[in-house]
């Protein structure tokens, strides 16, 4: 007995001089936000004290198009829709709770539900009755969400390698997600989040790998750190999947545009199809060669195609 316990506290040494060695400290929110705060980005304090960033582009007075970025993402995913697409529209791109500059939020809640419920919240602060809205990955179905909770506020609806409805996991799922679901070894990730987890991420993600440079690599692992992130992201990990999406579907009555990358190896394309099935009257649009984020991917053609569906 005297000797497993020793071996046991051996292997908890080791254990703890690793994460010593390999911790990555948490980054201030204020560091971020002097690194990150472009002129174009603001912040508003909502009704529970979250303080939504976002970043706006384009006339105020254009109709408006929300963007809502995926898991472990931040607003600098849309930022070439934003660029190529402010000529007509009033482009706003918000993140969501426990990402880029929003980060933590005072309610704790970074459920679908919840942040349905901030979109609508931030939307309501901002004065848009009505919008068209977008979501990739993750912020897919928050979207689809609110769009089903709030029709009559949803002018058009684009759907970006969205989650929201059930699908069985590619190959290309990250490890930084697989290790947030293993009770125990997640809690490692609250202290030990190394760069090179996030260029694994990105290089699944991606099939482009041209577009993957030192500057991506860095925002993203930049954000996962930032205080209270880490904790908000484990948190949502731990979350039971949702069906709310999946049974309200019919409530999608709005025009509905899919696009989807062929080659997505975590949102596998059949998924793309499912909601081509669900939602009647879409129009579903597949990028060949093309992984999770069409939107960077393949901006020039998937900005194209969503002017030509606003318009």
């Amino acid at each position: 007995m005297g000797r497993f316990l020793g071996i046991l506290i051996v292997l908890a040494a080791l254990i703890g001089g690793a994460i010593w060695y390999f911790s990555t400290p948490d980054i201030p929110r204020a560091t971020l936000e002097a690194k990150y705060n472009a002129p174009a980005s603001e912040f508003v304090t909502l009704p529970d004290g979250a303080r939504a960033h976002f970043r706006a582009r384009g006339d105020s007075n254009a109709p408006v198009l929300l963007l809502l970025h995926g898991s472990n993402a931040s607003f600098l995913t849309w930022e070439p829709w934003s660029k190529m697409l402010s000529d007509k529209f009033h482009v706003v791109a918000l993140d969501l709770p426990g990402h880029g500059l929003t980060g933590a939020v005072p309610n704790g809640d970074y459920s679908q539900a919840g942040m349905a419920k901030f979109v609508g919240e931030f939307a309501d602060k901002e004065g848009f009755k009505i919008f068209a809205l977008a979501g990739n990955s993750m912020g897919g179905g928050v979207a689809a969400r609110f769009a089903e909770e709030n029709p009559k506020r949803v002018t058009k609806l684009v759907l970006v390698d969205a989650g929201g409805l059930p699908f069985k996991a590619g190959s290309g799922t990250p490890l930084a997600f697989r290790l947030a679901r293993i009770p125990v070894v997640n809690q490692l990730l609250l202290h030990v989040t190394p760069r090179s987890i996030v260029t694994e991420g990105l290089n699944k993600a991606i099939v482009h790998h041209e577009i993957i440079n030192d500057a991506m690599i860095d925002w993203y692992w930049d954000f996962a750190r930032m205080e209270g992130t880490r904790q908000a992201t484990l948190a949502r990990f731990q979350l039971p999947m949702e069906t709310y999406v999946r049974d309200h579907t019919t409530a999608l009555t709005m025009p509905t545009l899919i696009l989807w990358g062929e080659q997505d190896g975590l949102i596998p394309v059949a998924t793309a199809h499912d909601w081509a099935k669900f939602v009647k009257g879409s129009k579903l649009i597949v990028y060949p060669a093309t992984g999770h984020i069409p939107m960077e991917e393949v901006a020039d053609k998937s900005a194209a195609d969503v002017r030509a569906f606003l318009q």
